[in-house]
């Protein structure tokens, strides 16, 4: 029995069965190479999900940690503030564009910084609703599960949720949800369930994560802009996954030029360490009264230390413009496989946050997950670390760290499309057989 096949015997007796994961126990990382247990080596083109944008143990994060580890660990900003998590909230407000003054704070996980978000909206419009959108995904906790647009399996056995949520569609070009159609969908809500002066806020993905890197056309943002000055209504645009320059811009709002109110951040901002934060207007942002934000280990001084460190090395390396060339030789590759593989329905994304989604015959209306599992399966047993996306399960993501060496690039994009000439072909075959 390996390391890995015993453990995860231990762990099928040991470990929740809601805590889905694969069967690779790591060992050691560093940059976008990992190894198992058992000694085998991996390219990683997941980064923990966007969390490692600046590679996996990048060492001037280490050195940060490190530092401020000899130092202290925990005092809790409510009992004894630190520095760090102020001079970070200053280079985070900086780095926001929201047209006027901001402010910020800090928290731990992605879910918080959305109920954080959604807090503030509703103190600062003294209203209660909260318009999400199809496909959607903003977290695990009660309010995330309700905002999140996707049933399977995040919303399965887990009501009744919060109320007051509502969700309106998003254009998918590929499935034929045109821009003034969602638009539609959004008009119908304000006029039959919610008025708009009862709507604190929007919160969108520019790119959504969970629901397949579908990428919201700047025209759809535009109108959500345009409505929500109209009505008095937050814009909240969760970043968690798009930001902290995976898509080629420090957030991927910015391609489509319209300034959010209030931007939700984690992932890619601490480097592996657990952080989050909620940035935006200072109007909004200070209306909660004192004490009604915050928490025990929110802006924890270690994971403070590594974000700071994390925003340095994104500037000093150009990680933005790096992401989009790993952008461009990700979807070059896939198109040049693409054009013999009808299974390839659509390749989409924004800089290094790309995907390919899989459906039987060319037809969009025909998902194909089994395909979609068995060429992320090919993949790991070929040493590349691959995830799977999408409300339909049948989208693979590509999310390399944006420091990956042009060697091990091109190493895991080999190691990818041979895998999915190899998936396609089996999958061609069990069909015929069948």
């Amino acid at each position: 029995m390996t390391r890995n096949s015993d453990i995860e015997a231990r762990r099928q007796s040991a470990v929740s069965r809601g805590v889905a994961g694969k069967s690779i126990y790591a060992n050691r990382a560093l940059n976008a190479e990992l190894w198992d247990v058992d000694g085998n080596r991996f390219v990683d083109f997941t980064a923990g999900i966007a969390v490692t944008n600046t590679g996996h143990c990048h060492p001037k994060v280490m050195q940060a940690v490190a530092t401020q580890a000899a130092a202290f660990t925990h005092t809790c900003f409510h009992v004894a503030p630190t520095e760090g998590y102020v001079t970070l909230c200053e280079r985070l407000n900086a780095i926001v564009d929201t047209g006027v003054p901001n402010k910020s704070l800090c928290l731990t996980t992605g879910v918080e910084a959305v109920e954080n978000a959604v807090k503030i909206a509703r103190a600062a419009t003294g209203r209660s609703g909260i318009i999400a959108f199809s496909g959607g995904f903003h977290g695990r906790s009660a309010m995330g599960m309700a905002l999140t647009g996707k049933t399977k399996p995040y919303k399965t056995s887990f009501g009744p949720l919060p109320g007051s949520i509502y969700h309106a569609p998003f254009p998918n070009d590929y499935l034929g949800i045109s821009i003034d159609e969602a638009l539609r969908g959004l008009e119908m809500i304000l006029s039959s369930d919610i008025a708009p002066e009862d709507v604190a806020a929007f919160i969108v993905e520019p790119v959504q994560g969970e629901g397949g890197f579908v990428v919201a056309p700047p025209a759809f943002l535009m109108a959500l802009r345009t409505l929500a000055d109209e009505h008095g209504i937050v814009l909240i645009m969760d970043e968690i996954q798009g930001g902290m320059g995976r898509t080629g811009r420090m957030l991927s709002s910015e391609h489509s030029g319209v300034k959010p109110d209030l931007v939700t951040l984690a992932k890619g901002l601490g480097g592996g360490f657990p952080i989050s934060a909620v940035v935006g207007r200072a109007d909004l942002v200070d209306a909660p009264i004192a004490g009604g934000l915050g928490g025990t280990y929110a802006g924890n001084p270690i994971a403070i230390a590594a974000a700071n460190a994390v925003l340095d090395v994104i500037e000093a390396e150009q990680l933005c413009a790096r992401a989009q060339r790993i952008g461009q030789q990700l979807q070059q590759a896939l198109a040049t496989v693409a054009a013999d593989i009808c299974e390839i329905g659509q390749i989409r994304g924004l800089g290094a946050m790309v995907a390919f989604e899989l459906v039987e015959n060319g037809d969009p209306n025909s998902p194909a997950p089994a395909l979609c599992n068995a060429i992320v399966a090919q993949a790991q047993s070929h040493g590349l670390i691959l995830l799977t996306c999408g409300t339909r399960a049948n989208v693979v993501r590509l999310l390399p760290a944006l420091t990956i060496e042009d060697e091990v690039l091109v190493e895991g994009i080999t190691i990818m499309c041979q895998a999915i000439t190899t998936a396609v072909a089996a999958h061609r075959s069990k069909k015929m057989a069948a």
